[in-house]
């Protein structure tokens, strides 16, 4: 299981594109990925099949922020992957029905632990979980999908 990470100031993964004024290409994203980037397209194909999360924007907050890959449903942000060295990080902002149906879906405890201590802000609890693993990828497909029923 993957080590997940309850609130950006444990954050441990630097961003693969920090300082760059651009989004990578998919060269650079696969250089900077290594042996994790299976495992990304394996996600990104995922969402797109079981959860319909078809819409991908680059997104970066600032060059210090490096840059995020923003999946959504219509308008509304669903999840942030962003890629480090030889792995990448998802985020989410889940909102109070979100964290109890999470409770309720089988997750591994490791995750819920996590939610359980994770922080809170304006857009919802903080979760943020390194994948390197298969599994790493089907926690964050169902996440997903709790969010986009919640």
């Amino acid at each position: 299981m993957a080590k997940v990470i309850a609130d950006k100031s444990s954050a441990v993964l630097p961003n693969a594109f920090t300082g760059k004024s651009k989004a990578p290409a998919d060269d650079e994203l696969a250089a900077a990925l290594g042996a994790a980037k299976p495992l990304w397209d394996q996600l990104l194909s995922q969402l797109a099949s079981q959860q319909r999360l078809i819409v991908r924007e680059w997104h970066a907050h600032s060059q210090k922020a490096g840059w995020s890959l923003r999946m959504k449903r219509r308008e509304r942000n669903i999840v942030y992957l962003s890629p480090s060295r030889g792995c990448f990080m998802a985020s989410f902002a889940l909102g109070q029905k979100a964290i109890e149906a999470a409770r309720a879906n089988g997750l591994p405890s490791s995750v819920l632990k996590l939610i359980a201590a994770a922080r809170k802000y304006a857009e919802g609890t903080a979760v943020r979980i390194e994948v390197r693993t298969p599994e790493d990828v089907e926690v964050v497909v169902k996440l997903a999908g709790i969010k986009l029923d919640n």
